[in-house]
Formats: C-alpha cells, structure tokens, sequence
C-alpha cells in the first residue's frame, strides 16, 4: 500500500487575518491604556505586527480526508454515496474524482499523475460503455467495461478491512505497555489449594497404574493326550454316533478341552474314528471308524 497522502487546502491570505487579530486588539484598548497584546514573541506581548513580516501562501494548511491511492479515492467515492460497486455511475464517480484530482495537482504535482492515470481509465471505461456493443456469437452478455475495476475495488476493500482488523489487535507500546513487578518473597511457605476432585482424580490414575502391572501366576497341569484318546474311544464304543459337542465336559477347564480336542484330531488323523456332517451348519457326529465287533 501507498505511503498516507493528504489533500490540502490553503487558507487565505495568513498576513490578512494577522492584520485583522491586531486590529481587533487595538480597538478593544480604552484610551490612554497599552493596547492588548494578541500574541507573544519569545515571552514579549506582541500587539502590532512587524513591518518586515513575511508569511507565504502555503504556510498554513488544513489536511482533509487522507487516502492512500486512487483505489482508495474511488471506493470512498463509491461507498460515502452508498453506490452499488457492481453497477457503478461513472459519470457522477469521475466528476468528483476529477475535482479532487484539480485540488492536489496545484499542490503536487507528482503525486497527481498516478491519480491522472486513475482518472484517465475512468473515462476509458465511460467511453466504451457508451460504443454499441458487438453482437456475441452465443446468447451470452457482453462483457461490462467495469468488470475489471470492480474487481480491482473488491479485492482492495478486502485487503483494506483486513488491515484494519490486524490493526484493531492490541499491540505492545502502542494499546499497552508490559510492566514488570519485583515481589519479595516471603519466608513463610505458602502451599497451594488442592481441590478434592484433583486429588479423586490423582488416586484413580494411580489405581489405573497400578492394575497395568499386577502379576498372573499360571498353575501347571500335566495332561495326557493319549489318556484323553483313550477316553474318546471308550465313550464311541457304547453309542454308534455322538454329537461333536457330547464330548467334552461341560464343567472342564480350558486346558482340558484343548487336550480333549486335540486326542480327537490325533484319533481322526490315524483314521481312527470318523468325523460326518449331513449337510452344511447340521449338527456334528463323531462315530468309530471300525466297527466293535
């Protein structure tokens, strides 16, 4: 973004108004009295100008609305007005522009030129608006000669707000000043407050903790898979068919079940007894595979 720059507008003559306040003063001054001093001039009363006073013309100066480029003269335009910036009247718009850019041009002349520039795309863009447009092949619109500026306009608004809302954010010297505060400390121990449902809190993580690491004794069993298939075989012999879950335990321990179950596949591997099913999820039979007799 541009450096901050100002319109200015020139008072009139300085040495006219000093002339009026001197005036003024020696006529409010009874006869015989010491005329009314209406300034000081290194601590002496001042109360007729000097004759040899030269004051020039742009010694006094009034700074208006401050802008900070022709983008930001142009959407102050736009929004004091309350104009849509989507359907801009550019007739009024570079009116005004044009008489503010009269105003800084006598001033400074540089810092007209990029206005001027500004100045001279506003009549462009008003001159084609003014040309018939030429027939589109499609049914589609022309394009608006404003398009472009607008957008340029939107997006510097955006930008503009955005910088208002960093600036709005409280900065250290400039909103606030950071302090620094020396406290002696005391002798005394001064212990903290320990809220309840702190300490509720602390004593469960501990609890948690100390389940995590808590000791499983594993007792050892001796079992025999050729005692569990001698079981099998003897249970097959009294029925022809037993239903695969009739053969275990209901009461048995997990290790007893994985050495049962393991005697029964060893029995079916050396083709000892037969495992048969029916038709697919029918119950499971378990049967010799030789018959006793």
């Amino acid at each position: 973004m541009l450096p901050t720059e100002s319109a200015a507008v020139v008072l009139a003559d300085p040495v006219a108004e000093l002339d009026a306040l001197a005036g003024a003063a020696e006529a409010g001054a009874a006869p015989g009295e010491p005329a009314v001093a209406f300034a000081k001039l290194y601590g002496e009363p001042l109360t007729r100008l000097p004759q040899d006073l030269y004051i020039p013309p742009d010694a006094l100066e009034i700074f208006l609305e401050t802008f900070e480029g022709p983008l930001d003269l142009l959407l102050y335009l736009i929004r004091k007005q309350n104009f849509n910036i989507l359907d801009i009247p550019l007739a009024q718009v570079t009116l005004q522009y044009l008489k503010y850019v009269e105003q800084i041009r006598l001033h400074n002349l540089e810092l007209a030129a990029e206005y001027l520039l500004m100045a001279a795309m506003l009549i462009e863009i008003k001159s084609r608006m003014l040309l018939p447009q030429k027939q589109a092949a499609s049914d589609d619109e022309a394009d608006d000669p404003r398009a472009e500026l607008v957008r340029r306009l939107l997006e510097y608004e955006q930008i503009k707000l955005a910088a208002y809302d960093l600036n709005a954010i409280p900065q250290v010297d400039r909103d606030f000043t950071r302090t620094e505060i020396f406290i002696e400390q005391s002798l005394t121990p001064v212990w903290p407050d320990v809220d309840v449902d702190d300490l509720q809190r602390a004593w469960a993580d501990v609890i948690r903790r100390a389940k995590l690491v808590q000791h499983h004794k594993i007792s050892r069993q001796e079992l025999s898979v050729r005692e569990h298939m001698s079981a099998i075989l003897r249970q097959l012999q009294s029925s022809r068919f037993v239903e695969f879950s009739d053969l275990f335990d209901r009461g048995a321990s997990v290790p007893v079940v994985v050495v049962h179950f393991v005697a029964m596949l060893e029995l079916a591997k050396e083709t000892l007894i037969e495992i048969t099913q029916a038709e697919p999820f029918a119950p499971i039979y378990v049967r010799l595979a030789y018959s006793p007799d």
